[in-house]
């Protein structure tokens, strides 16, 4: 059943949302202004304004975190991982797209689970979710345009459009997740797992998509490894969505997802340390290969709750 969230679990969740939403918005954007030619630059610009304020929602979101969230998200690698800032570094350097490093070193300094009284942040907390909710609908329009004009053979960007449609799937989801917070609604814990599950099953196969598809076609070991990670989500995907290979329980279709998700983890690991060392050839740029890194392991995250959450019930 649903219930009423506790001031605490708003302040929290809301911010830990933030920490790893926030983040993957201002990247998204970053990745649309790179993606475009120079007779589209005021769509660069569109992207880059994006960026430059979700920067500020991460900002505001750090700055409230310390001592609030909890220990298990701040360690699970969703925000940053010990790649992130050197994937900052080299995308800036070959983009010339300005990426404020400086919240890496900040969010990888907030200190968990420090007793800090929650409540006290409601209102603050509430203020910043609006405004996050208002920020994401308007990049969700903007994302949708792009599309728009891609499929009417309108407008050029190097970035696929599904890959608009994964990412604004994502900001819809983001949206949503803020729209639940802010009328303090808990969800059964079942009902969330199913929905988490048929959600980032979905995108997990589609980052083995793009992968596949922007790395150099010389590199046919790792497009054999990619294409078989998107094949092995898409059917876990179906089954999360109540088709395919017979019955299986949550639990069970969960444990074999957490499976799925680490190899598709380690795969990613390897992804970007051999793009970071220059010994991959693609155009994925670091950032990217670090930005589904932190996906997974957002996902792992949820995994293990609803793992741990079916065990007790």
């Amino acid at each position: 059943m649903n219930g009423v969230l506790l001031p605490r679990d708003f302040v929290r969740e809301s911010l830990e949302l933030h920490l790893f939403f926030g983040r993957i918005m201002k990247e998204h954007s970053i990745f649309i202004e790179a993606g475009f030619v120079g007779m589209d630059a005021s769509y660069a610009q569109q992207a880059d304004q994006f960026k430059c304020l979700f920067t500020d929602v991460l900002k505001e979101a750090i700055l409230l975190a310390n001592g609030v969230v909890s220990g298990e998200a701040f360690y699970s690698g969703e925000w940053i991982t010990d790649k992130t800032l050197r994937a900052e570094q080299i995308t800036q350097e070959l983009s010339g797209i300005t990426i404020e490093t400086v919240m890496t070193t900040e969010v990888n300094g907030l200190t968990p689970d420090a007793g800090v009284n929650q409540a006290q942040l409601e209102a603050q907390v509430t203020v910043l979710n609006q405004k996050a909710i208002g920020l994401t609908n308007a990049l969700i329009q903007f994302k949708s345009n792009i599309l728009d004009g891609m499929l009417q053979c309108k407008l050029f960007t190097f970035n696929f459009p599904l890959l608009l449609i994964h990412i604004r799937r994502e900001a819809i989801f983001y949206m949503q997740h803020l729209e639940r917070l802010q009328r303090h609604m808990v969800i059964d814990f079942v009902t969330e797992a199913i929905e988490e599950e048929k959600f980032w099953n979905r995108q997990m196969a589609e980052h083995a998509q793009f992968i596949s598809h922007l790395l150099d076609p010389t590199e046919s070991d790792l497009i054999v490894k990619a294409n078989n990670f998107a094949g092995q989500f898409d059917r876990l995907e179906h089954i999360a969505q109540g088709e395919g290979q017979g019955i299986k329980t949550l639990g069970q279709l969960t444990q074999e997802t957490i499976t799925a998700t680490r190899a598709l983890r380690d795969f990613k690991v390897a992804g970007i340390e051999g793009l970071l060392t220059c010994k991959i050839k693609s155009i994925i740029i670091p950032l990217l290969a670090d930005h589904v890194l932190r996906e997974a392991n957002h996902y792992l995250r949820i995994l293990s709750r609803s793992k741990r959450e079916l065990q007790i019930y």
